[in-house]
């Protein structure tokens, strides 16, 4: 397996990992081979990064009207690894890599159900405000929770 340029150490990378969610491929998501359709990999990592925004308690303040925050999608990649097919369970985790001072570098990982790497990912999250759509600092608390989360691997 050919290990993409952001993971260093693929078995530590891989061991670092804290959070994740269970996907079960549908039907709909795959292509005419029987394979999971490749833009498919991108809505599971949203899923995954939602998830994880939620078990920090984040989505409450980027979803309300009054706060003036919000979180973008700056770059997203995905390397795919394995086949992925109809019904297969995967295993979908998310990790801080890297915190800036208004972004978070985030790196994914998504196991079927035999362990087997199927996916990689990174993608670099930008805190903007949703008035001026500049970039807005992570507040102390916010800073210390993804600190407790961010992993360099």
């Amino acid at each position: 397996m050919k290990v993409p340029a952001y993971i260093t150490d693929i078995q530590e990378w891989q061991k670092s990992f804290q959070f994740s969610i269970s996907i079960r491929v549908r039907f709909s998501e795959t292509d005419a081979f029987g394979h999971l359709n490749n833009t498919n990999a991108f809505v599971y990592f949203e899923q995954a990064r939602t998830d994880f925004y939620k078990s920090l308690g984040f989505m409450k303040k980027w979803t309300n009207e009054q706060d003036d925050s919000m979180v973008v999608v700056a770059d997203m990649q995905c390397d795919y690894l394995q086949q992925i097919k109809f019904d297969e369970e995967l295993k979908v985790q998310v990790k801080v890599h890297r915190l800036g001072r208004s972004s978070a570098d985030l790196h994914y990982a998504a196991q079927n159900e035999k362990g087997i790497l199927c996916l990689t990912g990174r993608g670099t999250i930008v805190q903007i405000s949703k008035e001026s759509g500049r970039s807005l600092a992570w507040n102390e608390e916010m800073r210390e929770v993804l600190l407790t989360h961010t992993i360099e691997t």
